[in-house]
């Protein structure tokens, strides 16, 4: 049974699915999260929205980009028309000051999917998926604050909302997860209002506060004065705090020393991409939520054309399901690249090992020349050993190939500077950081 079966046919789903990892996640929570199928018209979707605000804000900001996904979709849909649901009792943006959830005072609901279950573990997110339970088990006793840190679609939002709805099971019920951007929001509606008094008491009263993307704090003065105060607060009656960012404190722009040092007070762990190995379970994991059987050749598909962003991942499954689901097209591996050719035709842009060499070598500020020398100097070896694993990762090379390419080094070398690297970066964040945006830049 695919995905749309099991969604009484409802093709806004793969789409709002689409959106998630195109859009920013507080983009996505505020104005497409609480989104729903409403029906068609021809070739077009139907979609209402729970009040006027957000129906002006999604046809004022983001009709273009919607409809585009739309069209890609290859759902059979040229376009959206949006309405609002008659039912929703409560005008207004999500989440205002005034009002919370019974079950979890959050602006934004933990998403049920985003269990420890459902999260695959592989060697690039182990250390923060064990860090994360520990603190779902253990609140306020060892990691406090808890930072994640990793590049966007790594599983950060998974994590917090796993150690939320491990919490509320246990019996924690004063649990509030939001981001940076609807904190501000926040102060800015609490300033606006004269209602500071009722938002830091809401806050501040929380047993656990879960804050995704801290990232958008830099450079807000009132804000990040009003979060100092907070976590102050929550951290001195030994309230759990978690925060995820797609960068460590040191790198967040604009940050304030006093916020930063607080940040890494407790334990940061990172999330680097997965390897291939993890995005075969993922993809496995995944097809298994939505009832669907996928012959291992598909997935291997999927995970080799898709190479850094599990969002994408999972886009990419939830696209193919539709398909199959729509057109009863039997789930061929001919099928699976007609559906997904997009995939193949991003990969097909061809990456060259010179075009590796060139972007590691302005990174770290030497001459494409310099990683083909016979030199040992430590300011080489490392630049060449990350372009070595990187022309790995993002072309077809084979191992003697990258050798000669890289000044007549044995294939034995090249193995090893793979290896190396993809030990270095799950403990180096720099280095993480470095290759994520080099791989970045090609996509």
């Amino acid at each position: 049974m695919s995905i749309l079966n099991a969604e009484n046919t409802n093709p806004w789903l793969p789409i709002k699915r689409q959106l998630e990892r195109k859009l920013s996640a507080e983009s996505y929570e505020n104005w497409i999260a609480r989104t729903a199928y409403a029906g068609c018209d021809g070739r077009t979707l139907l979609v209402s929205a729970p009040d006027t605000t957000t129906l002006a804000i999604l046809n004022d900001e983001y009709s273009h980009q919607i409809d585009a996904t739309v069209r890609s979709s290859a759902l059979g849909f040229d376009k959206v028309h949006f309405v609002v649901n008659s039912s929703s009792s409560t005008p207004g943006r999500p989440g205002s000051v005034a009002d919370a959830p019974a079950e979890v005072e959050s602006p934004i609901q933990l998403n049920p999917n985003f269990t420890f279950d459902s999260f695959v573990v592989g060697a690039c997110n182990q250390f923060a998926h064990a860090a994360a339970q520990s603190v779902a088990t253990n609140p306020s006793r060892r990691y406090n604050p808890l930072y994640l840190y990793g590049g966007v679609g790594m599983g950060k939002t998974h994590l917090m909302h796993a150690i939320g709805r491990s919490l509320l099971n246990s019996g924690h019920s004063r649990i509030i997860y939001t981001t940076s951007e609807r904190f501000t929001n926040d102060v800015v509606s609490g300033i606006k209002h004269g209602k500071m008094p009722q938002l830091r008491e809401r806050y501040r009263a929380a047993d656990i506060l879960l804050i995704d993307d801290i990232q958008s704090l830099g450079s807000r003065d009132r804000t990040q004065e009003e979060f100092f105060h907070t976590f102050n607060e929550l951290h001195e009656a030994q309230k759990q705090i978690v925060i995820s960012s797609d960068c460590p404190p040191k790198d967040i722009t604009g940050l304030v020393d006093r916020l930063r040092s607080r940040f890494e007070w407790g334990l940061m762990a990172d999330i680097a991409p997965p390897d291939l190995e993890t995005r075969m379970a993922i993809l496995e994991r995944k097809a298994e939520m939505q009832g669907a059987t996928v012959p291992p050749e598909i997935l291997a598909f999927i995970a080799e054309k898709t190479k850094t962003n599990v969002r994408e991942l999972e886009g990419a499954l939830l696209k193919l399901l539709a398909v199959h689901s729509l057109t009863n097209a039997p789930m061929t591996l001919a099928m699976a690249k007609q559906a997904l050719k997009h995939l193949v035709e991003k990969t097909e842009k061809k990456i060259t090992i010179e075009a590796v060499q060139k972007a590691v070598a302005e990174r770290y500020g030497i001459k494409p020349s310099q990683l083909r020398e016979k030199s040992n100097r430590k300011e080489i070896v490392v630049p060449r050993q990350v372009a070595m694993f990187l022309v790995k990762e993002l072309t077809q090379a084979s191992l003697p190939d990258i050798g000669r390419a890289f000044g007549g080094k044995h294939h034995t070398t090249v193995l090893h500077s793979v290896e190396k690297i993809r030990q270095l970066r799950t403990e180096d964040p720099d280095v993480n950081k470095l290759i994520n945006n080099v791989t970045d830049s090609f996509h």
